[in-house]
């Protein structure tokens, strides 16, 4: 114990490591002191090791704002790390937003002017199969909006096998409920017939809703209703194709997209925002001119109205020709291959332990599900995984069958020297 005791670094040396360093400029000397010496007290009672202290404190330090993590899992949408990364036009956009700005005012004539109307006239070109566009602050709040001023007090239509889960326990038939509307649930949990629908309409029936089913897959013996059949049964459609993917994308060839739901006769699209599209969290509302018009002017429209940053990201986005996303999900295996393989020469150069392996990507997000993408990955020893997802910027990784894979198919190519430096960092044997 006295050597273990020895070997615990001391306060001094503790705050001049660059991290809690810089902690100290934010959070104040003593507020980092106390944090250190419970990292130290830790490993005086042998809780820790003395090497792992530094990034003890570390880990123990409240953010005192989001902290910056290259993405190194293979999930291009990953949900606990806030999905879609923003491009750079589209962040330039936010900064340029963060003061005054025209949200609601045309600098010509002095006048007000229609709210966010950048972003939506750009949600209008992008998708002109929509008669009306609108924008709330997510894709559940679409849908509720859509479901309280078309439905409540009526009926909505859906399949049993459309009755998803979400994120965090959230179900889809507990959110349309709590709308006012009752649901019709028609068919069983792998098939359903457009004759299902047509026997459960009648003259409360608010609209039919098609759900697409994009955190799981249903295969073997299974039957569902297209857009086109449905929009034959003379009531309104409304679709939630959830992932945001405005047209089709031929490396998505099962991913249902705006443009050719609304051809095939939606009356309204529902779509979040911050998936496929590349933008910020938001619900993205496309369809009938008169439907939007009577969403927009909804007294819940103005409870999930979207705010000034999301509307200058959101225009800034449908403007980028190449985001994060796209470039992620277009990546290609060979350019993958020769990053990972340099990264993994420079580290073995450097005396450490690292193999260039083939790895699976995935979309993420509930989006495309079962879609698997070829890349590469770093494989390092699982306990890098630590210190790096504690380091700053943080590497997030995923470890599979006892080894940590960073997969750079999400890391951005002027990142890779990043990433380099962040594993030379982790003392050796973690």
């Amino acid at each position: 114990m006295g050597d273990q005791r020895r070997r615990v670094p001391g306060t001094d040396t503790l705050l001049a490591e660059a991290r809690l360093a810089a902690a100290v400029a934010t959070l104040g000397r003593d507020r980092v002191k106390v944090i250190i010496g419970q990292a130290q007290d830790r490993a005086r009672r042998g809780e820790i090791a003395p090497e792992r202290v530094v990034e003890a404190a570390v880990a123990a330090l409240p953010a005192a704002v989001v902290r910056p993590v290259l993405n190194a899992t293979g999930v291009v949408l990953h949900t606990n790390l806030g999905r879609a990364p923003l491009s750079r036009r589209a962040v330039e956009a936010v900064v340029a937003a963060a003061g005054h700005t025209d949200v609601e005012l045309d600098l010509v004539s002095g006048r007000r002017a229609r709210r966010g109307r950048d972003a939506l006239d750009a949600l209008a070109a992008a998708v002109p199969d929509a008669g009306g566009v609108h924008v709330v602050n997510n894709g559940a709040a679409a849908l509720v909006l859509a479901a309280t001023a078309l439905a409540a007090g009526a009926e909505i239509v859906v399949s049993r096998g459309e009755l998803v889960e979400i994120g965090d326990g959230f179900r889809l038939p507990d959110l349309l409920v709590s709308t006012g509307a009752r649901l019709v649930e028609v068919g069983t949990t792998n098939r359903s017939t457009v004759a299902d629908y047509a026997a459960a309409l009648g003259p409360r029936t608010g609209f039919v809703l098609k759900v697409h089913p994009s955190n799981f897959v249903v295969t073997g013996f299974t039957g569902s209703v297209s857009v086109r059949e449905l929009a034959t049964l003379g009531v309104p459609v409304v679709v939630d194709i959830g992932s945001g993917l405005l047209a089709a994308d031929p490396s998505l060839p099962d991913e249902p997209d705006a443009a050719s739901a609304l051809r095939a006769g939606a009356t309204l699209v529902t779509a979040s925002g911050d998936k496929l599209l590349g933008g910020p969290q938001a619900g993205l509302l496309l369809g009938d001119a008169d439907v939007v018009q009577r969403l927009r002017r909804h007294p819940l429209a103005r409870a999930v109205r979207v705010d000034k940053l999301t509307l200058a990201a959101l225009a800034a986005t449908l403007g980028d020709p190449v985001t994060p996303v796209r470039a992620a999900l277009h990546a290609d295996p060979v350019v993958l291959r020769r990053r990972v393989g340099r990264l993994g020469e420079e580290l073995r150069a450097a005396g450490r332990e690292a193999e260039v392996v083939r790895s699976v990507a995935v979309v993420g997000g509930g989006g495309a599900p079962g879609v698997e993408l070829e890349s590469w990955a770093l494989s390092l020893p699982p306990w890098y995984a630590g210190p790096l997802r504690t380091g700053c910027p943080a590497v997030v990784g995923r470890v599979v069958r006892g080894r940590l894979l960073l997969d750079l198919r999400c890391v951005p190519v002027d990142a890779d020297a990043t990433v380099r430096e962040a594993v030379l960092g982790v003392p050796v044997g973690g």
